[in-house]
């Protein structure tokens, strides 16, 4: 065997080891501390995570923005971590900086309407213009809300389909809120013929009112002569009720009018037109 090249491989070796031992203690403790940095922070982020989460929901925050609000500090803490991690082991996280603001920038730009959506969500869980369970008329749809989420609202109208309606059509229009009071007015216009007797149908009316146990006594119903119209004379029939009584009263009182009507010889007039012809002379 060749001495040389067995003292050769040996230094070679031996050159290697070195190195390698030389990197070990200049990057060894920089690696531990970023894997210390990374674990420890980890366990930190959820701790503070569920403290955040529990005084929201001692606060009776919203339980929607709570779940948002869980993510996005979730979000924003862990990756202040890896950078953190990044940073110890000597790399320089400006440029990763850098690159999160420009991947943010092209994100945000694909996709404005989710944002847009997302934030209308906080707007609603912040203003509460609504919650579930209130009968709303918004986004071009009517009935009642079932759920909230970040990027739509879910309506169910009275026939029982399901309306997903983005938040920022939402919050971009009108809203109505038919479950916010207590109490709503039920408004109606009764018309008569002219040959009728006027004082006997505004005083069937007001009984019509004052009998249905589920008007209110204040504020007092309301009965007038509104309107002179074409075909008919028109009563103002107006009446406070319970939000909850609204749509029963409403086709209540209709029904039980025309069956008053009925029995006191009270006519609903048909629109008609009266034509007079003079005859041409000789």
């Amino acid at each position: 065997m060749d001495i040389p090249n067995i003292q050769t491989a040996t230094t070679e070796a031996s050159k290697y080891t070195d190195m390698a031992i030389m990197y070990a203690s200049e990057y060894g403790l920089k690696i531990i501390s970023a894997i210390l940095i990374f674990v420890i922070g980890k366990w930190a982020v959820k701790k503070l995570t569920t403290i955040s989460k529990t005084l929201m929901i001692k606060a009776k925050v919203d339980e929607t923005l709570v779940e948002f609000a869980e993510s996005l500090i979730s979000f924003i803490l862990l990756l202040m971590v890896v950078l953190a991690s990044l940073n110890s082991l000597g790399v320089n996280t400006t440029s990763f900086i850098a690159v999160f603001g420009a991947a943010g920038l092209a994100i945000g730009l694909a996709l404005q309407g989710s944002l847009a959506n997302i934030g209308a969500a906080v707007l609603i869980i912040i203003f509460r213009p609504f919650k579930v369970g209130d009968f709303i008329e918004a986004g071009g749809a009517t009935g009642t809300v079932e759920d909230v989420n970040l990027f739509s609202t879910i309506i169910a109208p009275i026939d029982n389909r399901t309306i997903i309606v983005p938040n920022a059509a939402i919050i971009g229009g009108n809203i109505t809120n038919y479950s916010n009071k207590s109490t709503r007015r039920v408004d109606h216009v009764i018309g008569i013929g002219y040959d009728d007797d006027l004082r006997l149908a505004k005083e069937t009316l007001m009984q019509i009112l004052k009998d249905d146990k589920r008007v209110l006594t204040e504020p007092e119903p309301f009965v007038a002569v509104s309107e002179l119209g074409d075909n008919s004379v028109n009563f103002t029939v107006r009446a406070w009720v319970e939000t909850a009584d609204y749509w029963d009263v409403h086709f209540g009182i209709i029904e039980k009018v025309k069956l008053t009507f009925d029995e006191k010889g009270i006519s609903f007039p048909y629109p008609q037109m009266d034509v007079h012809m003079n005859k041409a002379e000789d």
